[in-house]
């Protein structure tokens, strides 16, 4: 039988910052729950996931922001590309920066992220999921691409 062809995926990065804050989620322990090919369970994460087909790229920013938190993107700016990979997938990742939005933060997918919380940038928790640790460190070193 032969070896399924791998494919290279886009995703999506949402840095929403609110007074010096910067909010994450939690993602669920239970890795089917978490729903993630990269994984990551159990880590904590910027709002994101995937582009679907036929979307511009803050088409698709917008609408997973809003079914994952309920905020809804005013304004935005992409803030930095990586290439994120492991052993069971890869993905080329586009964070984006979201200081304009309105709303309140709700948990609209509580199976995948069981909490979401306002850090401090300066104490982000050590059990980061590593996509969202790259567009953190893209923005604090004003990288656009940081080198793996």
């Amino acid at each position: 039988m032969a070896e399924e062809k791998k494919r290279v995926g886009v995703g999506f990065g949402i840095m929403v910052v609110r007074g010096g804050k910067v909010l994450l989620g939690k993602r669920n322990e239970d890795a089917k729950k978490a729903d993630s090919e990269l994984h990551g369970e159990g880590t904590w994460t910027m709002p994101g996931g995937k582009l679907e087909y036929g979307e511009s790229f803050e088409e698709g920013a917008a609408r997973e922001l809003e079914e994952e938190t309920g905020l809804i993107l005013k304004k935005m700016r992409v803030l930095c590309v990586q290439n994120d990979m492991n052993e069971f997938a890869h993905f080329v990742t586009i964070g984006f920066l979201a200081k304009e939005y309105k709303g309140e933060v709700h948990i609209m997918e509580p199976d995948e992220i069981t909490e979401w919380m306002w850090f401090p940038l300066n104490a982000i928790p050590q059990n980061i999921f590593p996509p969202s640790a790259k567009v953190l460190e893209a923005y604090k070193r004003q990288a656009f691409y940081i080198e793996p």
